[in-house]
């Protein structure tokens, strides 16, 4: 998930919308971990916290919020 989440999110602005940014990880995801791309909102939210926290992920602080 990791993988796929960074592969869909631009290097440079404007980013993504959470909501954008989870339309774009379809692309990437591995369909024999995610079949049906089940659960991939949670395991996003998990990573974009993870990657967050290890300063590899930013957030803009506007509106709309974007990564």
């Amino acid at each position: 998930m990791k993988d796929a989440a960074l592969k869909a999110l631009p290097s440079g602005a404007p980013g993504l919308t959470v909501v954008e940014w989870r339309a774009a990880l379809d692309a990437h995801l591995p369909q024999d971990h995610f079949p049906g791309d089940e659960k991939a909102g949670w395991w996003l939210k998990s990573v974009q916290r993870d990657q967050e926290a290890k300063g590899v992920v930013g957030r803009s602080m506007s509106t709309p919020l974007r990564f």
